[in-house]
């Protein structure tokens, strides 16, 4: 019996080894490209080492890459992305949250219906918003601007915040709130005070969801994004990298690794509290 188990375990492992092994070899093959010549590319394996280690890539594709008739590198789209991100995160978190805290703790058929209304218009596909956004932005004079883009990000996740954060007040004690109630506190008091100081863990998994959206959305900047400060998907996309005809192919891999290492980065550094906020808020709801 425990040598069955055993073998199953080892059976297991080698599995989960070679399903990591498939995922992560593409990314090895883009990070040690980056680092190769171009000649080195073309004439070595893609599996293999770099024979001769250079950053030229990673500096021309931050500074010095075109992008269009700008030769600026994507180093000021990447500046715009943040500046489009860390308002847009801010405000559907801060909303989403409002929104989550209400129907959990106001239960009423208007609220489960308006939480029914935001899940099913966030499935619906992105393409359709297109035209309503436009005409939106245009009336409102912001199309083409940063603020347009904070805008359409916000509204837009805001019913992914509802969501978190709903089903996972719904687990807070109602006599919590009925307490503060009593003792004289007013609705963003116990929010503020009492409710938010409780939900590091789902305010982590939101932060990681929704800055993973924004950064990584290609539709709406490049429809609505701002002429020369494009957010850095919309940039990558864009980039000349032809250099007397020749295709410099381990600048766009660089540039492509660079505007990867943000959301890598906050997914190695905070992944451990995405699966306890999530497990946390799905108990009941």
């Amino acid at each position: 019996m425990l040598k069955q188990r055993t073998l199953k375990t080892a059976f297991l492992y080698a599995v989960l080894f070679l399903v990591a092994l498939y995922f992560i070899a593409p990314l090895y093959v883009m990070l040690v490209a980056s680092f190769k010549t171009l000649t080195e590319i073309r004439n070595s394996s893609i599996i293999a080492l770099p024979s001769e280690w250079t950053l030229d890539a990673w500096k021309k594709a931050w500074d010095g890459a075109c992008t269009g008739m700008e030769c600026t590198g994507i180093k000021p789209y990447f500046i715009a992305t943040f500046e489009i991100a860390v308002p847009s995160v801010i405000l559907a978190i801060l909303f989403g949250s409002l929104n989550g805290y209400v129907m959990a703790k106001w239960r009423t058929k208007a609220a489960d219906f308006l939480f029914a209304a935001l899940l099913i218009g966030s499935f619906i596909p992105l393409q359709l918003f297109l035209i309503p956004l436009a005409i939106t932005l245009r009336e409102l004079d912001i199309f083409g601007t940063t603020v347009g883009l904070i805008l359409i990000h916000t509204v837009y996740g805001i019913p992914l915040t509802t969501m978190l954060f709903r089903n996972y007040y719904v687990n807070i004690p109602d006599e919590l709130v009925k307490a503060a109630i009593m003792d004289g506190a007013g609705f963003f008091k116990i929010f503020f005070n009492i409710i938010l100081p409780l939900s590091p863990s789902i305010l982590m998994v939101s932060v990681i969801l929704v800055f993973a959206g924004v950064y990584n959305d290609f539709l709406f900047a490049l429809t609505f994004g701002e002429t020369g400060k494009k957010p850095i998907m919309a940039a990558v996309q864009n980039i000349v990298s032809s250099s007397y005809g020749v295709k410099e192919y381990n600048l766009n891999i660089a540039a492509v690794m660079i505007s990867a290492l943000p959301t890598l980065l906050l997914f190695l550094v905070a992944g451990r509290f995405f699966v306890r906020g999530l497990t946390q808020g799905a108990v009941k709801g």
